[in-house]
Order: structure tokens, then sequence, then C-alpha cells
């Protein structure tokens, strides 16, 4: 028997909970040295000008679809038009590959804050630390589990009790850390270089790399075309603004992005003096760089745990979401209860994050398309399948629902004022920019192009 749907209290517990999800690992490690790499000032405006253009589109359409047919996207897919049941099917493949190696980077995360909180800023500041750490067998398979568990455990008290409860005190936490540390770094010596690198666009640091790079940040920063809205759309009451909650989603997403990056970027200029190796560090700059910039500090261990203590509740946020839509689909379509289908899932990412972790140590001799494991799960979902879910997304509302039915769900209260432009959006505009991001996503993977 099919169990009543758990719903969101209302406009706020949705608003906070949908921004927890866009919130996390995306914003406060990926972003930071995506602007890093990009030209600071310059990636900053382009990506705000596709977070409030391609960003709005695909975000408003998945949460409609959720709240229209009050399913995941396992289900939500198949009611709206059976010839695009298998996009669903698709979209569900995606989260179940993103959590288990979200979740390893989260243990590395909770490892990361006990280190600064036992006072060992030192040795994670050695340039082996954290090389060593992922490469061991045992250490950050525990630390995995124990993020993994701390997960699960909010996800099967509920939508209001657990994922609503916890996001509304932990978003403001976040921020209120953020800006405390946001302020201590642009005030240190030498920072404002850093500052006015990450807020002044160079246009001649302006390619197309630089806007393929920034909607492909879109999509991880804001949990687009992984089911993760259209599930929480689907407990979304029809009295909530749907419009105006997107705009505060991503006004939300948007700024805690564009903080972490005035954190990081100008803590690297006083670290390096502004080297192009330091701002080129890449995924490693925030576990490699950063416990560096923090020992150099005064007060840096209280600071920099502080700052792990943000980062972890970023991450959990969204691993939230992340394992609330895998159990979201399961529920949906085997029926089981909340807390069975959590259980069944917790194994599931227990032992495939086991693996990418292991990538690191024991099993880094094993290569897919010249990829260890988590940086080929990490390409496979971001980089293939989450532009291919949009576009199909795009596809299936833009031509075959059509855009009114949208519309006509966003319009059950108030008045959607970007009508036109969304129609032109999703039906020309959206579809250009991610076969784009999937053709140049893909040749750079393939060695075709260089960046």
């Amino acid at each position: 028997m099919e169990t009543k749907r758990d719903t969101f209290s209302g406009k706020l517990g949705f608003v906070f909970a949908a921004a927890g999800s866009a919130v996390g690992l995306g914003n406060l490690w990926r972003f930071p040295y995506l602007a890093a790499k990009y030209g600071g000032g310059i990636f900053i405006l382009v990506y705000l000008i596709l977070a409030v253009t391609l960003g709005f589109t695909l975000m408003i359409t998945e949460i409609a679809i959720g709240r229209k047919t009050g399913l995941s996207a396992a289900g939500a897919f198949q009611k709206l038009d059976k010839r695009f049941g298998f996009v669903g099917a698709l979209g569900c493949v995606v989260p179940f590959i993103i959590t288990p190696y979200y979740c390893v980077i989260g243990g590395w995360v909770v490892k990361y804050l006990v280190t600064f909180i036992t006072g060992q800023v030192g040795q994670a500041a050695a340039d082996s630390y954290f090389g060593d750490f992922i490469a061991k067998p045992a250490e950050p398979v525990i630390w995995f589990a124990i993020y993994v568990i701390l997960t699960a455990a909010v996800v099967i008290i509920g939508v209001q009790k657990g994922i609503e409860k916890a996001s509304t005190i932990l978003m403001p936490i976040l921020v209120v850390l953020i800006l405390v540390i946001c302020g201590f770094c642009v005030t240190r010596p030498g920072a404002m270089e850093g500052v006015k690198y990450y807020l002044l666009p160079d246009f001649s640091a302006f390619s197309a790399t630089t806007i393929l790079a920034a909607m492909g940040q879109l999509f991880y920063s804001m949990s687009l075309a992984m089911g993760i809205m259209i599930t929480y759309g689907s407990y979304m009451k029809k009295d909530t603004d749907l419009r105006g909650s997107v705009r505060q989603i991503e006004l939300f997403d948007t700024l805690v992005a564009f903080l972490a990056g005035l954190m990081i970027v100008p803590s690297v200029f006083v670290f390096s003096g502004g080297s192009e190796e330091a701002l080129n560090k890449g995924p490693s700059l925030m576990f490699v760089t950063l416990p560096k910039v923090f020992e150099s500090m005064k007060l840096g261990g209280i600071i920099g745990a502080a700052f792990f203590i943000l980062v972890l509740f970023a991450a959990l946020t969204s691993s939230i979401s992340l394992l609330e839509t895998n159990v979201s689909m399961v529920c949906d379509k085997l029926h089981w209860s909340r807390k069975k289908a959590t259980v069944i899932v917790a194994v599931y990412i227990l032992v495939l994050g086991a693996i990418v972790s292991l990538g690191f140590g024991p099993l880094d001799f094993v290569k897919i398309l010249g990829l260890g494991l988590l940086d080929f799960f990490d390409f496979l979902s971001n980089s293939v399948l989450m532009p291919i879910v949009a576009l199909l997304t795009c596809i299936c509302i833009g031509y075959f629902v059509k855009p009114k039915a949208i519309c006509d769900e966003v319009e059950i209260n108030k008045p959607f004022k970007e009508k036109k432009f969304y129609i032109f959006m999703l039906k020309y505009a959206a579809p250009v920019c991610l076969v784009l991001i999937l053709i140049f996503a893909v040749s750079e993977a393939m060695g075709w192009i260089k960046v």
C-alpha cells in the first residue's frame, strides 16, 4: 500500500532544503578553484549571467515537473509523456553514481576537520599529508563510512523532521561562518591583490573555455539534471510561490559560491603571491594549499577548524539531498518504507564508495578511459549524463509536453513574469548550450582539445 507523500512545511522549509542541496562541495571546493583557474573576475561575470538564464530555466522546469506530478524523476517523466519515461530512468542513474564518490570526498572533509580540531595543523600543511592519507587502505574508508551514517540518519527521519530541520539549522550557520572567515581572509596582508583578481573582470582572459567551464559548474553547483530538484519539487505544496522560491535558491547558492571564492582565492595570494602554479592547483586547492594558508595565519588552527566545519555542513546538506533522491526513487518504484529504502541504498553506497576510496590506494592501478575510479565516475555523471538528461528534459517539455504545462504550474498562485524569456531559453538557447557542454567535456576528456 502506497503511503502518503511527505511535504515541506512551507516556502521557507523548501527554500532552505533546496538551497542546502545546491550549496555543497560544488560551491566551496569546485567553484573557487575554477574561478582561480579561469581568470577570476571574468569567470564570475560569465557564471552570474548563466545562473540567471540557463540555471533559472533548468531549475524552474525541474521543480515544476516534481510538483506537477508529485513523483520523483523515476516516475515523473513517465507520467508527463510515456515516450520520455526513459529520461526519468536515465536521471535515476546520475545520483546513484554521484552519491558514493561524493561521500568519499565528504569523508576526507571529516578527516581534515578532526585533524584541525585536534591541533595537527602542521601535519596537515605538509606536502605529502593529503596524498599519504587517501592512499591508505583502511583509514579513508572509515571516515567515509562515518560520513555515510551521518547522512543516512537524517534521511531516515524524513522530510520535515529530518531534511527540512537539518537544512534550516545548517544553512544559516554556514552563511555566518563563511562571512566570518571571509572577513579574516580579505584583511590579511597581500590579500587585496587576490580580491582584485577575483572581482575585476579581465576581458583578455575571456574565451569559449571560460563559458563552457562556467556552464559545467552550473550543473554541479545547482544540483541540476540529477533528479534532486524534481524530487524536492514533489514535496512542495501547491500554495508555495514556485518562481520566487527558485530565485531565492539561486541567490543563496550563488552567494555562497561567490563568498567561498572570496575566502579562498585571496588566501592563495597571501600564501603564494598569486603565482600561476598556486592558482592552478585545481581540485587539490582545498586539501593541499589551504592547510598551508591556515598554518601561516595567526589563529590558523581555529580558522581552519571553522572552515572545515563549514565545508562539512555544506557537504552534508548536499549528500542528504542526493541520498534522499535515491531513497525517493526506490520508495516510488518498490513501495518500500523510508527506513528500509534508506538502509538498502546506504549499504550500496558503502560498498561502491569503499571501492572508489580504494582507487587511491590498493586499487590505484584500475583505470577506465585513463581515469582513476573517482575521476571516471565524476566525468561520467557530471560531463556526460547530466548534460544529456538536461537536454532531453528541454526537448520533452519544449516540444512534446509543451512549455504551457510548466508555465501553468508556476502560475498557480503568482504571475510568471519571465514566461516569454523562459520559453525561448527552454526551446532554443538551453539546448544549444547543453550540446556545447557535452561536446566540450567529451572532447577534453578524450584529449581532442587541451585546456
